[in-house]
């Protein structure tokens, strides 16, 4: 299958560098399964990151922006849900343990 993200980002907010690192990311991160990333300029406060063009984030659902581990995470459960991530998929540990 030909696994495609998009990344809409809100223009009138500055978020393009935002939206650009978390594609480089992603592309590094799934270098041999994503075949296409497109940026989408978008007004409004929009970002909001589709694989498959199904929702995998949403600012204004989710309340912020994701860390990139959980986008991470997030993307490959959709394209590639057998893959190991390495260290992205390790739990943290937590305060005090």
């Amino acid at each position: 299958m030909d696994n495609y993200v998009e990344i809409s980002y809100c223009t009138q907010c500055r978020w393009l560098l935002r939206a650009a690192w978390m594609a480089q990311e992603l592309l590094t991160t799934f270098d041999q399964e994503i075949v296409e990333l497109r940026l989408r300029p978008g007004t409004g406060g929009i970002f909001e990151v589709r694989a498959n063009g199904e929702l995998v984030w949403s600012r204004k659902e989710m309340g912020g922006f994701p860390d990139i581990k959980e986008l991470k995470q997030l993307v490959r459960d959709r394209i590639a849900p057998g893959r190991d991530l390495g260290h992205s998929d390790r739990k943290t540990p937590e305060a005090g343990s």
